[in-house]
């Protein structure tokens, strides 16, 4: 008896995984060669979370040094290290500074630039190289989500606030080149006073460091309903008060520390009233374009100032600038979370101009686009004209 042989094997259709993912954007972290810029964009951490969404990942050699990080922890992050021109070639930069006209001319031609907004350190002469780039250059501290608040400017004037405070408590304690004295004072004696102008976000930072800290302080603002939401919430421990003249000389006379924030109408203080301070009174001005509030006095940069300048050999009197720097790695740190989050947005409209058209607060963000001024303020800074960017948004 034989036995039938088995029946061969027939072949059958088996699931197979396809690799669909597609390509994302490609983003750059050149080095900034503005000395009074610290601040970096993104940590390795971050760099890593962008890595994974599908993005690739680029710094210029050396660019994070200013926070301590190195090329090799980047590297490790799957971030590819590359030259000062390659960085500029990719689809969107990071760029917290201002660029000069020799790197904007690297920029491929509708790339996205992000930076930070600085007009007054902005020649012409980048603005037109911008225009003439097509680039899309979006200010990320004028950024706001679905509630108005501005992701990247809060955080950012958040950490100025404090820095500040930091700083002023560490000068006021030096007892070689300040007055020795503590910010809170101890039982027996009175604690330093501050005043803060203005009640934004900056302010209130500011505020809640020095009233941790014991000092007495006091708030000044003009809008009124701004001060009492600053006031529910910080407590009673701040004082809050109208910008009448003589009540607002009067504690800046006694101030050992004054912290000038953003306050609409803005408020100058002239020489007889700086000369009316305490003999090395710190002063802060945290605003976006520092300087006018006090303009008898001379400006220091924290991030470009020598030991020598920060604390002087004797009590003078100075304006402050730009505390963020001093804590730039931890700026680094909160920028890097804001730029997670604003790129998983970005992967979800399925690209820049998809997201311009659905979100309104990243339109009003944009200054040039397509070759032209799209932001009024910008416009009316450099006496140009603009557009409105709903006009190209509409017919894209």
């Amino acid at each position: 008896m034989t036995m039938n042989a088995s029946p061969a094997a027939t072949p059958q259709e088996q699931p197979v995984s396809v690799a669909s993912r597609r390509r994302l954007f490609s983003i750059a972290l050149p080095k900034c060669h503005d000395r009074s810029e610290r601040r970096f964009p993104l940590t390795p951490e971050g760099a890593r979370m962008l890595i994974d969404q599908g993005f690739s990942v680029m710094m210029e050699a050396g660019a994070a040094e200013s926070i301590h990080y190195t090329d090799g922890q980047y590297s490790s992050a799957g971030v590819r290290i590359c030259s000062r021109s390659e960085a500029f070639g990719a689809d969107i930069v990071i760029h917290l500074a201002t660029l000069k006209c020799s790197d904007v001319r690297m920029l491929r031609r509708g790339a996205l630039l992000l930076t930070l907004l600085s007009l007054s350190r902005m020649p012409s002469e980048v603005l037109v190289a911008l225009l003439d780039r097509h680039v899309i250059a979006l200010a990320i501290d004028l950024i706001r989500d679905d509630r108005g608040n501005r992701p990247f400017g809060d955080i950012l004037s958040e950490i100025d606030g404090r820095a500040a405070l930091s700083r002023a408590s560490s000068f006021l304690a030096d007892s070689v080149h300040g007055k020795g004295i503590l910010l809170g004072g101890v039982a027996g004696v009175g604690p330093c006073e501050v005043v803060i102008i203005g009640s934004d976000i900056g302010a209130c930072s500011a505020a809640r460091s020095a009233s941790g800290a014991g000092a007495l302080v006091r708030m000044f603002d003009h809008d009124i309903y701004r001060l009492r939401a600053a006031s529910h919430e910080l407590g009673p421990s701040v004082i809050t008060s109208a910008m009448h003249p003589r009540v607002l000389s009067n504690a800046i006379r006694t101030a050992d520390v004054i912290i000038y924030s953003s306050i609409n109408p803005a408020h100058r203080f002239d020489s007889d009233e700086v000369a009316c301070m305490k003999k090395g009174v710190i002063v802060f001005d945290l605003t976006d374009d520092p300087g006018k509030a006090f303009p008898s006095l001379p400006i220091i940069d924290m991030a470009l100032a020598s030991p020598l300048d920060i604390s002087p050999t004797e009590p003078s009197r100075a304006c402050y600038v730009n505390a963020g720097s001093t804590v730039a790695r931890t700026a680094a740190m909160a920028l890097s979370n804001t730029f997670v989050t604003m790129f998983n947005q970005l992967t979800d409209c399925e690209g820049v101009t998809n997201a311009l058209t659905l979100q309104d607060g990243l339109q009003c963000a944009v200054f040039t686009f397509l070759g032209k001024i799209v932001n009024r303020r910008v416009a009316d800074f450099f006496g140009r004209r603009g557009v409105d960017i709903r006009i190209f948004l509409t017919l894209s």
